[in-house]
């Protein structure tokens, strides 16, 4: 197979060809304005299962709060994850800042610039550490990621499961050699065929038309464009049923904290838990027939599917309220413009919405 990537390299100049497309088409990305480590870190981190134009947004803020490595390893957790609200995955977050402690502390403030020195910081991996070292310091480190192992199953007609250990290792090695024999800056070619399966070689409907190494591709060549990558069908989300009481007023609503070791633990919501909402309004101190039905939110994760029964009603005037149950630690009073402050996840939002709580001024989007 390596033998055949060399052949396939060399006739037509796939590299030039792929380079030559990527500058010229490219999309203007704000970390793509800079080569800066730190920059590199931080939207890495984010793009992690998580679009381009869902990223752009909370990139933009959280560079803004925190422009460097120190303020993001001296910032305190709780306003890492409110910059991170909304967007998922919130382990990512607070890997990423014991990264930036690790680099504060042990690097001088200097993120390190070899793959074996960057796959000890928490939370980076093979890929992460490949399109640091690429992008942000030139080096010919291989990346390979969702839409890399898809144009090269495709160029390469790989046909085995992509996910197989085989493959995993075939898809490495094909991308090693590609970095290490094209020419100019390796974090080009890198983003060039990240950026052909973002935009051109998509997973349905490809635009093999507009391809710029379409010549190349030995899978369009026998009609197996629409076949490949082959990879086993994910298993369907396991359904939760879950009930949330959103108690507010003109001005404040009641939200819980989850506890760190939960699911979503260290956000802030809606009290909510399983069962009975007439169970959940009990435990908060308020009569079920004072609440209306605000109707049901839907929230698909990666392995889960989750359908909240949502409850409504008054917020009173109370100073203590007893926590709704064994997976938050705190629960509080909290002001409707204090909301952006405070890390709470999508899903929250999605409660507070349907139960017609105002959330204008968030700086993010769905």
């Amino acid at each position: 197979m390596l033998a055949s990537a060399i052949r396939l390299m060399t006739k037509g100049d796939l590299q030039r060809s792929l380079l030559d497309w990527y500058a010229r088409e490219r999309r203007d990305l704000p970390w793509r304005r800079v080569r800066d480590p730190y920059a590199t870190l931080v939207s890495e981190t984010m793009l992690q299962q998580t679009r381009i134009q869902t990223v752009l947004p909370y990139y933009e803020r959280f560079m803004r709060e925190l422009p460097t490595i120190y303020a993001l390893a001296e910032a305190p957790e709780e306003r890492v994850l409110a910059l991170w609200s909304g967007l998922g995955y919130y382990r990512r977050a607070r890997m990423l800042q014991a990264a930036a402690k690790c680099v504060a502390a042990v690097h001088g403030g200097r993120i390190p610039q070899e793959t074996s020195d960057l796959r000890e910081l928490e939370g980076v991996g093979a890929y992460t550490a490949g399109a640091i070292a690429s992008i942000a310091f030139g080096r010919r480190a291989a990346l390979v990621d969702g839409n890399v192992a898809r144009v090269l199953a495709r160029l390469f007609l790989i046909e085995e499961d992509i996910k197989s250990t085989r493959a995993k290792a075939l898809l490495w090695k094909l991308a090693e050699k590609l970095v290490t024999t094209a020419d100019g800056h390796p974090g080009d070619w890198n983003q060039a065929l990240m950026e052909l399966g973002a935009t051109v070689c998509s997973p349905r409907d490809p635009r093999c038309g507009a391809c710029p190494v379409r010549d190349h591709c030995k899978a369009l060549e026998r009609g197996l464009v629409a076949t490949l990558p082959r990879s086993e069908a994910r298993p369907r989300p396991r359904l939760i049923r879950r009930v949330a009481v959103v108690l507010a007023s003109s001005v404040a609503v009641l939200l819980a904290r989850r506890r760190t070791d939960s699911m979503m633990g260290g956000l802030w919501e809606p009290p909510s838990g399983e069962g009975d909402i007439d169970v959940l309004a009990s435990r908060l101190g308020v009569h079920p027939r004072s609440l209306q039905s605000a109707g049901e939110v839907v929230h698909v994760l990666t392995h889960r599917r989750m359908r909240v029964e949502v409850a409504r009603g008054a917020l009173p005037r109370r100073k203590r309220w007893a926590l709704p149950g064994t997976d938050y630690d705190a629960i509080e009073r909290v002001a409707l413009e204090d909301l952006a402050s405070l890390a709470h996840s999508s899903l929250a939002r999605k409660v507070l919405i349907v139960a017609n709580v105002p959330l204008r001024g968030l700086p993010w989007k769905e």
